[in-house]
This record gives structure tokens, sequence and C-alpha cells, in this order.
């Protein structure tokens, strides 16, 4: 509640006596761990400072509604590090801060020996936050938490702290969340620790057996899958040792293979030693002959390198006889080109004296023309008459396209100036066109039915106007807020009628199943209706005009707007309004008003006739964010129609003025013409004059350009004998590089024959080699069986081949021309030489083959046990590929085989060990978790079956007092699913009904609030938290349950055994029976209330004694 800032609200605590008499001097009040001493409050709520000091009892909190009673309670929650959504007021802290105050404050102080916490909470406006301390030194949110729990303070528990606007929540709590409320209301705290240690237990539980049903089937299918693939694996296996076989003997072979070529080797090595040696022999032999031979050879290759180079030196002095013959052609060309040019001078000079001729005929005819002609008559006069009507033509044509300048000017200005129109016309459709999209994507049936009205305006008798937030036009976009905060959704989207029965024809509208608003508007229109006072009254409090003012709107909406929400007497204000928010409310008297950012509604209080306000933050707006100047429009459409009979005018005028243009056009070409025909006659003479003049320059021109032939031949003659005398030259140069080219030929002739008579000396002493040689040979075969047996072996072809290979080029070409001995040994060596470089080659590769099939390096020996393998194998290559081909054929007998199926069986069968393993260990866990299960729900169930028999047999007691019947059980859906675990509250109110379950619908109001009172006080006297909060639960009771609920709670909350209690009232029955130990706060509230510092309970009661005095005597 709002009040004025000079205003102080003040809590006064009193503790009465029978009939008001002074109470007996106590002892000192006894408080639990964790009970309210004291609250302080500043600038919190209704209330500017108070401080309020609670008893360690019952504490009735009694005042009228609006006075501040439940402030205390939302001081209590916030001020021990409670939620704002615990209260169920507001969702932000700064919102419990007094209006026009930046900060709050609310101080909390708690006994606990051997001395108080005093827990501080300043909250700000700006930012919503909150700064703690402790024992006024700064803390933090999570150590006051800390403090709080350690003190068994629950705010959050509704079997706790039940504040007004939560009392209804609490029928609400379901069965399990009215347990878990009351264990940590009185239970042990380790109540609620293993009533949760058991739900999750079982939930492990749960999850355990699942796994291990899970695990279980999961082993039965890898076993029965293992089975299908042993068979398999054996057929595998078999093959494999076939295969290994098979692998051995291929390591083998290539060893074996490399053994035999070794051997080979080894003898072709012994055979090429001999050949080698035979064949050094038989050169020393022939040396002689051989060395005649190479110099022979030599002479001759003397001799061709001679003649080469002679052929060379004729082909130098060829080229140059081809470069003289080339030069001669040219200055033929040259000569060729002179005449030419002669040729081409005489025939120019022949065209120029055609042309003579010919301009002396033209000028003979022309002047034969002009001595015929006529004197020219005086054509003066006719040609100064057209020139006058032409320069009135022009005039007029002149003015006439000033004025098509003038009304096209005017026509584009008005075009341009249409199109302005049009464009903006446009820009208002289409934030209407967006009005209507947005009315679209929110209401589809409003949109579906504004359709349908545009169609059938012609049903309805009277004014019908479409939804109002599209014909409500905003002046100022920034004041949508307040009109959309101020008119409910259901009217922004309603249709507004002026006759009931369109209203009901609209409705009802071809049977369309659409959910839209309709409303119809006052008889009476209310669209004029004044405000209660000016506004110029309002601007002191920062008010600038009322809603009705922001915007326009047809008649018909206005009026009823201005009918059911009074918009034309409601303010709207600025920050300045907000600041002053308590003097604008106690002043103007008005009931509602809008600030900046805010909506207050203020009442008036039935208890202290005082105002009582409540306020609002605004919402954004959503609709009429889109502004469409209706007057603009109307304004536009105007001009556009103006605008389009001008441009019909300018139209008409235009087409008149180009008729005209068009007239004054062909008069003044037919004048143009006929001067021109004069002019014609008139300037015939001067033209024939002018033309015979020009023709006798021209002549004139033609003789100056006359060409000398005589003098042209005679310098062609000079530039042909020049040119002569240049091949004359040539040609005895050509000659003399003729004749050397002769000699030349001579000499090269000379050497040829020499080199003929060489060769044939060197034919002569082949033909004596070839004789010694086969001589040698005969010889030597006689006593050379071992070369015998090895040519047996190598034909002749292979012999020479291999020769022609090794030997060097001397060599080559004497064995080619004679194939004696000599050179049929050495071609044998270099046979046998590449044979054995050969062999050594195929066993290097054989040996590395091996050595690769047994995956062995290049200085690694055969392992022993390869050696003891391959001496169980065959020894020959034979025997081997025998053995071989056999192990292959039975290996492919082996078909359908995959070792992809050896992996997965292997794989699972280690699978399979490890998920025994595994479910081994799950079951024994499993049984550990069931194990302690048993334990903690014996520790848990057992005192809480004990705990909730206690709760009913007070509970019971209680409802038997007022002549009903209640129950309270634990309810048990399966004694294992420990999270549906709840307390059921089965209660009658009358003989003739049955036990019927506590639900939020089944009971009436007071029913709910006394089955609630009674259900907290069977909690009370086993409450083990240090205070209980209930907040005006006793508002629905009849009075004979109220004054029996006020017994009961009396009695029970004033035992020496029970904690503090708070009960907030603001009325109370009379005549009930009050206890010593409760204290009653009083709270009042009002412009006359004195300061809290001023207020001395003492003082008022030593005051009243004397006036009892005064009034006994």
């Amino acid at each position: 509640m709002a009040a004025a800032p000079w205003e102080e609200r003040s809590a006064g605590a009193s503790k009465p006596g029978a009939a008001g008499a002074p109470r007996a001097a106590r002892q000192r009040p006894r408080f639990m761990d964790g009970s309210i001493v004291r609250i302080f409050m500043k600038n919190f709520l209704t209330y500017d400072i108070c401080e309020v000091r609670p008893g360690p009892n019952l504490n009735m909190i009694v005042g009228a509604n609006g006075t501040g009673k439940s402030s205390i309670v939302c001081a209590i929650c916030l001020g021990l590090a409670g939620k704002p959504s615990f209260i169920g007021r507001a969702d932000k802290v700064g919102l419990f801060v007094k209006q026009g105050c930046l900060k709050g404050v609310v101080e909390i102080e708690l006994f606990k020996a051997p001395e108080n916490i005093i827990i501080t909470r300043e909250m700000q406006v700006v930012n919503n936050a909150s700064t703690w301390f402790i024992n006024k030194k700064p803390t933090t949110l999570k150590t006051v938490e800390e403090q709080v729990a350690a003190l068994n303070i629950q705010v959050d528990n509704l079997c706790q702290f039940l504040p007004q606007d939560r009392v209804g929540e609490f029928a609400r709590l379901t069965k399990v969340e009215l347990l878990e409320a009351t264990e940590k209301s009185i239970g042990p705290p380790e109540m609620y620790r293993y009533h949760c240690e058991l739900k999750n237990f079982r939930d492990k539980e749960r999850e355990l057996e699942n796994l291990c049903k899970d695990k279980a089937y999961s082993l039965e299918k890898m076993k029965q899958r293992v089975e299908r693939y042993k068979q398999d694996v054996e057929r595998y296996h078999e093959c494999k040792r076939h295969l290994d076989l098979i692998d051995m003997l291929q390591r083998k072979r290539p060893w074996v293979e490399y053994e035999t070529v070794r051997q080979q080797h080894e003898e072709v090595k012994q055979i090429r030693d001999q050949a080698r040696e035979e064949l050094k022999n038989l050169k020393e032999m022939q040396s002689p002959l051989v060395k005649k031979i190479q110099e022979t050879v030599e002479s001759f290759k003397s001799l061709d390198k001679k003649i080469k180079c002679m052929a060379g030196e004729i082909k130098e002095v060829s080229q140059k006889c081809k470069q003289k013959q080339d030069a001669l052609e040219l200055k033929d060309k040259q000569i060729e080109e002179i005449n030419q040019a002669f040729r081409m001078k005489k025939d120019e000079e022949m065209d120029r004296r055609k042309k003579i001729i010919s301009a002396h005929k033209m000028i003979e005819e022309w002047n034969d023309e002009l001595s015929t002609a006529s004197n020219c008559e005086n054509l003066q006069p006719q040609i100064d008459a057209v020139n006058n009507e032409l320069k009135h033509l022009q005039g007029e044509r002149a003015n006439i396209e000033s004025d098509i300048s003038d009304v096209t000017t005017e026509k584009n200005n008005q075009e341009r100036e249409k199109r302005r129109i049009i464009d903006r016309i446009e820009q208002l459709n289409n934030i209407i066109s967006m009005k209507e999209e947005t009315l679209r994507g929110k209401y589809q049936d409003t949109h579906s039915a504004l359709m349908w009205l545009r169609k059938n305006k012609d049903k309805f008798k009277k004014t019908v106007c479409e939804p109002i937030m599209l014909v409500i036009n905003m002046k100022d976009s920034r004041h949508a807020k307040y009109i959309e905060n101020h008119i409910p959704a259901n009217d922004m989207k309603a249709f507004v009628f002026e006759s009931p029965e369109d209203m009901d024809t609209f409705l009802t509208r071809d049977h369309q199943k659409l959910r839209v608003n309709a409303v119809c508007a006052p008889a009476v229109s209310c669209a004029g209706n004044l405000p209660s006072r000016p506004i110029e009254e309002l601007h002191q409090y920062g008010f600038f005009s009322y809603l009705r003012e922001l915007f326009d709107a047809p008649l018909l909406v206005m009026s009823y707007l201005c009918n059911q929400y009074s918009i034309h007497d409601v303010p709207v204000g600025t920050e300045k309004t907000r600041n002053m928010i308590e003097k604008v409310i106690q002043e103007t008297k008005l009931r509602q008003l809008y600030t900046a950012e805010e909506k207050y509604t203020i009442k008036v209080s039935a208890y202290t006739n005082l105002n009582l306000s409540s306020n609002v933050s605004l919402k954004a707006a959503q609709f009429l964010t889109n502004l469409v100047d209706t007057d603009e429009r109307q304004q536009l459409e105007k001009q556009q129609q103006g605008i389009n009979c001008t441009l019909q005018s300018l139209d008409t005028q235009l087409t008149t003025l180009l008729e005209r243009r068009k007239h004054l056009e062909r008069r003044d070409n037919e004048l143009r013409q006929q001067k021109k025909e004069l002019l014609e006659r008139g300037n015939k003479r001067r033209q024939l004059e002018s033309k015979i003049a020009v023709k006798y320059d021209s002549i004139k021109q033609l003789e100056q350009d006359a060409i000398n032939l005589e003098e042209e031949s005679q310098k062609a003659n000079v530039k042909i004998k020049e040119i002569n005398t240049q091949k004359a030259r040539l040609v005895s140069e050509l000659m003399h590089l003729i004749k050397h080219c002769v000699s030349l030929n001579m000499l090269k002739t000379d050497l040829v024959l020499q080199s003929t008579a060489v060769a044939a000396e060197k034919n002569r002493l082949e033909l004596e080699y070839k004789a010694a040689s086969t001589q040698l040979r005969a010889s030597e075969l006689l006593a050379a069986p071992s070369f015998l047996h090895l040519s047996a072996h190598l034909s002749w072809a292979s012999v020479t081949s291999s020769y022609s290979q090794a030997c060097p080029a001397p060599c080559i070409e004497v064995a080619c021309l004679r194939p004696g001995l000599h050179v049929q040994r050495e071609q044998t060596f270099c046979e046998l030489d590449e044979k054995k470089r050969v062999l050594t080659e195929n066993c290097r590769a054989l040996l590395r083959k091996a050595r690769q099939m047994c995956k062995l390096g290049p200085d690694q020996h055969l392992p022993k046990e390869f050696q003891t393998a391959f001496q169980a194998l065959p020894s020959t290559l034979e025997e081997i590929d025998a053995v071989l081909n056999e192990e292959k054929c039975r290996a492919s007998c082996f078909t359908g085989l995959n070792v992809v199926v050896v992996e997965e069986y292997n794989k699972q069968t280690e699978e399979i060990q490890q998920l025994t393993e595994d479910l081994e260990e799950k079951k024994k866990e499993l049984d550990n978790y069931k194990q302690n299960i048993s334990q903690v729900k014996e520790r848990w169930l057992n005192p809480l079956k004990s705990l909730i028999e206690k709760i009913n047999e007070k509970f019971s007691n209680f409802f038997s007092s007022m002549q009903c019947v209640g129950e309270v059980d634990l309810h048990v859906e399966n004694e294992d699913e420990y999270d549906k675990y709840g307390i059921r509250i089965r209660v009658k109110f009358h003989s003739s009904t049955e036990l019927h379950e506590l639900t939020p619908y089944h009971q009436s109001g007071g029913e709910k609030s006394v089955s609630t009172m009674l259900y907290l006080l069977a909690l009370q006297e086993l409450n083990k938290c240090p205070f209980r909060v209930v907040d005006e639960i006793n508002q629905g009771m009849d009075p004979v349950n109220e004054r029996r609920v006020f017994e009961m709670v009396v009695k029970t909350a004033c035992k020496e055994s029970t904690s503090q209690y708070f009960l907030v009232t603001p009325k109370l029955l009379q005549n009930l029976t009050y206890n010593d130990k409760m204290t009653v706060l009083f709270v009042y509230n009002g412009p006359c209330m004195l300061e809290t510092n001023k207020w001395n309970l003492k003082s008022f009661c030593r005051q009243r004694r004397r006036l009892g005095k005064m009034d006994e005597q």
C-alpha cells in the first residue's frame, strides 16, 4: 500500500491480561534457537521504519486490511534468504521497496545461545540487487542460507511458512509433496535424508536390475551365436594347417631354386675361366697380323676424314654461288620496277590531257546556256512578302510553343504530385496491411471474420467497425503501450457494432465456427464525455494528457471505450508523476493513472477509508506501434481527385495547342518552299558563272600538273644502266666461284681413289688372317676337347651375339669380317661371362626372394626353426611342387570360410568372459544395494510411521473436538517405490458423509482452511522448526469453526514445549480465550500515528492507570 512520504507506519506490541489489568512481572521469555527476537523494516512496502519484537510462543498479528500485516510476513521471508516467489506476490525483490525510495532494509534477529544472530538485507530498486550482513559484517547469500539451514528454518516449506498468497497451495500439495514437507518440518534431520537416499537407492537398484537383465539376455544371445560359429572355426583351423604347410613349402622352394642355380653358376664360372686363358694365348699368337690390319684401318679412316672435309668446302662454295644467283635475280626485278614506274607516269599524263579537253567542252556548253538565258526579272517584292508572312508565323509559333511548354510543365508537376500522393497513400495502406498481418498471425479466426465482414457489408443495417486494434490510430507510437495496457486483448480484437441485431447477424454468420469477439456501443454516444477535471489542473503532477487524446478512432469505437474503460478520465503522466506518486494519490483522488512505465490502480479501504494502491509495470506495445494518419489520408484522397480533374483540363488544352502548332508548321513549310523556288530563279545565272569560273581554275591546276615524259625516260635509262653494271660484276664473281668448285671436286676424286686402294689392301690382309686362323683352328680342335664340349652346348649365333656385345669396336669389325678361331673363342668367352653374370643375378634375386619369403633381413641367417621345418619337407623342386599342388587342392576344398568369422568368434568369446565377470559384479552390487535399502528403510520407515501416528492422533483429536472426523495416514502404492510414498489427509465435516481425501476441489474453502490449520497444529506439538508462520488462514471459516480453531491454536502454541508461532489475521471474534504466553501485535496505519522511536508502551500503561484512579475518585 502506498502512503504519503511524511506518514510513519508503526506496529505496537501489547500483551493483555484479564480485563485489561496490568500484568505481573514474569520471568524472561524462553526462546528456542532460531526463534525470531526482532524484526526491523525500513522503506519496506508500507513501512517507512518499523521494529517488531515478537514473543517466544503464539504471536497474533492483528490489523485492518492494507495496514501492513503481510508486510511483516514478507520481511521474515526475504530477511531469511527466501525468494520472492516463496511469497507469491512479486518476482523481483526491488518491488518490495517502498514507492519513491531507492533502497529498503530488512533486519531479522534470531535467538541463539550464547549470542543472537542478526541478519540484514539491503535491497536495491535499480538492479534488484541485495547486500547481506551477518552481525553488521558483510557476507554472501550462500553464507546466510547456510546459517538459516543450520537453525532448521525453511521458508520454502508450506508446513512451516504459509503466507497469505499461498494458503490455497497447501491444499493442492500432492501426497508426496506433503510427506516431504512434513519430514523437513518436524522429522529428525536424518529422516528426509534417509528418504532421499532410499529414492536414490531404489533408482540405482532399478537401474541395476534392468542392467543385469540386459546383460543376462545379451550373454545368452552371445553364447548361442558362439555355438553357431564353433563348427566354422574348426574347419577354418584345419584349412589353416594346410595353408601353413603350403606357406612353409613356398618358403623352402626359393631356397632350393637358389641352391640349384648356385651350383650351375659355379660350373659356368670354371668353364669361363678356362676359355679366358685360351683366348689370351690365341691373341698373343695372332697379334702381328692384327696390328697390320689395324694400321690399314687407321689409314682408311684418315682418308675418309679428308674426303669429308673436302665435301664441306665444296658445299660452302656452292652456297656462295647460290647467293650470287639470287643477287642477279634481284637486279632484274629492280629493272622491271623502273620500267613499270615510267609506264604509270605516261598513263597519268594521258589522263590529264583528256580531263583538260573535257573541261573545255563543259565550259563551251555552259557559255551557250548563259548566252541563251533571259535577263532575271525583279522577284524581290515577292520574296519580301513571303519573308513577312514567315516572320508572323514564327512569332505565333513561339507563343504556342511557350503555351505548350507551360501546360506541359504544369502537367508534369501535377503528375509528379499525383505520384507522390499515390506513394504516400500506398505507404499508409502498407501500414494497415502490416496491422492486418499482425492480426492474422496472432488471431487467425478474427482475421477470417474480418475478411468475411468486408465481403458482406451489405448484410448490416447500421455502422460496423473492424477490430479496435485496426481502427485505432496513435498520434505518437511511444504512447501505444498505455492504450494496450488499458484495453484488454479480448477487446482489442473485438468488432464494434452500433446495432445489437447486426452483432447477432455477425456472430451467427454462415454457421462459421470462428472464435471472435464482438461488442455493442452504447445507444447514447459517450465519445464526447468530459473528464472530471481539465488536464491543465494535473500538469503540476506531471500529467500531460488523458488516454482519449492520445489516439484517433471512429466515434463508435471512441464511444464504447469511453463508456467501458473511461479513457476520457484516465490521465497519463511522466517520471515526475512517479516520483511524487504518493502525493498524487492523496491529493488527486484518481482511481486509475499512468506514469512513464507503470499503471496505478487506487481503491479505498472498507475498514480504514484509506487509499489502497497497486501498481504494475507496463508491457511493451505489440499492435498499435504502426501509425496511420487518417486526416492525412483523407486530405491526400481529396488532393488526388483535384489533381485528376486538373490533369483532364490540361490534356484538353494541350491537344488544342498541338493541333494549332501542327497547322502553323504546315503553313511554314509551304512558305519556305515558295521562297526557295523564287531564290532558285534569281540565282541560276550566278550559279552558271560560278561553275565556269571553278572549271577554269580546274583547267589551270591540271596544266600546272603536266609531266615531262622525255626527262622521265632519261632518268629511267640512267638507273637501268647502273643496275646492269652491277649485274656484270656479279656474273664475274659467279664464274670465279664455279671454277673453284670444279677444282675441289677433282681433289675429292683423287682422295676417293686412294681410299679404294687402302680398302683393297685391308681386304687382302683379312684374307691372310682368315687363312691362318682356319689352319690354327684345325690344329687346335684336335687338342681342345673341353672347347668342343662347350661348343656342343652353344650355337654359333649365340656365340656371335655374345661376342658382339662384349668385345671392343675394332675387334667387332675384325670378327664380323673373319669368323676365325680367335673370334669364336672370344665370342665363347663373352657368352660364358654373360651367362655367369646372369646366373649371379639370378642367385642374388633368388636369395632375396628366399629371404623375403622367410621375412629375413640382408644380414640375418636362416633361423633354426625354419631349418628344422625344412628338413621335414622334400628337398627337390619336383617333390616340393608335387606336395605343394596336393596341399593346395586340399585347401581349396574348404570353401565359404572367412577369417572374420574366427575373429568374431574370438571376440565374442572374450566378450562372453568379460560380460560374465561384469554380470557377477553387478549382481554383487545389486545385493549390496538391496541390503543397504533394507537397512535404510528400517531406519526411515519405522520412525516415519511412528511420527505419522502421532500426527494422526493429534489431528484426529482436533477434529473430534469439533464433532468432525479427520485422519492422517501413510499412503503406499508399492512398498518398493519410495518416491511415491505420501501422507494422505482424509476429513469428514458432516455425519451424513464419508471420509474424503483433502483435495483442492472436493472440500469448500472454509473446510480446506480448517483442515490446513489443524494439520499445522498437529505438527506444532511435534515441531522441530524454530517458528511457524500462518497468514490469514481464517478468512474462509465460519464463526463457529474459527472460534474452535483459535482455541486450539492458543492451547497448542502456548505450551512450554512448542516453538514460536505467528498467526496473522485482519479480525478476531469477540470473547475469545487468550493465554498469558500470547503476544498480540496490533498493526495501525494512519497519518496521526506516533513515530516508532516515540512509542512507549509502559508510558501508555501509566497514563491509563492514572486515568483509572481519577475515574474512581
